[in-house]
């Protein structure tokens, strides 16, 4: 919350712009979420049009360090971390879409997750061992995949994706996680079907996702 008003996090992180479906789905969202929360507050990146950094000896060294003793050197290192890690404790609930690239995460997101897990924000350690500090957050999956790997669907075992993304938010406390699956999307270069109808089923989730808070 900030100043008693609701904060939605919306990431983007597909390479293809208007084209993409995950960012079609994931706009969708947060216009119908602002709707129903006039007074809330919307923060978005797009992690595509920014440089993130790989993390190197020297970012885990400060990582690692506790804050009460990191220098100012080891502070600058972590300077975007801080700023996403920031928004990320800030906010009530994300959106996040992305596709599907090569059975996993989208290289940017991957690269925004390994930013964001910072020892002492969103991980804390415990006697009873590591644990996840944004238990009291929700976030919305919004996946793109080319080919289909839906419940029944013959690719189906191969969508370590999603649970993928489930692990990682889990291991960060996230206990509520829902998750849109809008496959098969490579039909739509080939001219197999209508983008309108492909899209219609997801944008009647989303839809029904954001207004329900």
């Amino acid at each position: 919350m900030e100043n008693g008003k609701p904060v939605l996090l919306h990431i983007d992180s597909s390479p293809m712009g208007q084209e993409s479906v995950s960012r079609q789905l994931t706009h969708e969202f947060v216009k119908r979420w602002r709707a129903a929360h006039p007074t809330g507050t919307v923060t978005s990146r797009d992690l595509t049009a920014m440089e993130i950094p790989v993390i190197d000896a020297e970012w885990i060294t400060a990582n690692l360090t506790p804050r009460e003793v990191r220098t100012a050197e080891q502070e600058r290192v972590l300077t975007l971390s801080t700023e996403l890690t920031q928004e990320l404790l800030a906010a009530d609930e994300y959106v996040i879409g992305m596709p599907m690239h090569n059975w996993g995460p989208s290289s940017s997101f991957k690269l925004w997750v390994d930013q964001v897990v910072r020892f002492g924000e969103t991980i804390v350690v415990t006697p009873e061992g590591p644990r996840g500090t944004l238990g009291a957050k929700r976030v919305t999956l919004i996946l793109a995949a080319g080919r289909q790997y839906g419940a029944g669907s013959a690719e189906a075992s191969k969508n370590y994706l999603e649970p993928w993304l489930r692990t990682f938010f889990a291991n960060l406390g996230v206990t509520r996680i829902r998750v849109v699956l809008a496959d098969g999307t490579v039909r739509l270069r080939y001219g197999q079907v209508d983008r309108a109808e492909l899209l219609a089923p997801h944008l009647e989730t989303v839809r029904n996702m954001a207004a329900a808070g």
